[in-house]
């Protein structure tokens, strides 16, 4: 079975903390700006992470690529992604917005699972983006996974995803039923907290 070597896997990632680290600090530039011109911060929190090696393999191996460096920077797109919480629905689309907005920073997908949620009822805003980053001797384009999540859809994909990996449930089908049940209320929460808000706000006028 063929494996990445540790030191071409080392080398491989640096870059993409590079991206990563370069969107995380434009992404607290925005919420820091829209702060001071809006009284409010869209972004709740964020989280970062990088692929483990293991991670990468297996996905190279499962979808049919060639187990190398030249394979994962090819063929792989979320090898640095990013998680941004927002406190309401339309944060998201705000700060989506702005970044994308950005003359150097190129969309290369777009996935809304919040207007079109996936079958078990996960929602976010995947987008891929393209950054440059700026090394000794060039410029390069990475690219890096930026997910968008209420507050609400995070704290109901974090349980499913445990839920998810436990082994011989009894019920599964009616425990997944229940899962969608609490997707969709969850969903619900989000936009009445969202009306609760812009009704304060217009009152505020």
């Amino acid at each position: 079975m063929e494996y990445i070597e540790e030191a071409d896997y080392d080398s491989l990632i640096i870059p993409y903390q590079d991206a990563m680290a370069n969107l995380m600090t434009r992404l607290d530039s925005l919420n820091n700006d829209y702060r001071r011109k809006y009284k409010n911060y869209p972004i709740h929190h964020m989280q970062e992470r990088i692929k483990k090696k293991e991670s990468i393999e297996e996905k190279l191996r499962r979808k049919g690529f060639e187990i190398s460096v030249k394979g994962i920077e090819e063929n792989l797109a979320d090898v640095a992604g990013i998680r941004v919480i927002c406190s309401f629905p339309d944060d998201i689309y705000a700060t989506a917005k702005m970044l994308t907005d950005q003359d150097d920073i190129r969309v290369i997908q777009v996935k809304d699972y919040i207007i079109n949620p996936k079958p078990n009822g996960y929602r976010s805003l995947h987008l891929i983006l393209e950054v440059p980053i700026f090394l000794s001797n060039e410029k390069k384009n990475m690219k890096v996974e930026v997910q968008f999540r209420t507050i609400a859809m995070d704290f109901w994909a974090s349980l499913e995803h445990k839920l998810k990996y436990k082994k011989n449930i009894e019920n599964a089908e009616e425990i997944s039923k229940e899962l969608q049940r609490c997707a969709e209320a969850s969903s619900q929460l989000d936009l009445r907290m969202q009306a609760l808000r812009d009704r304060i706000e217009a009152e505020r006028e």
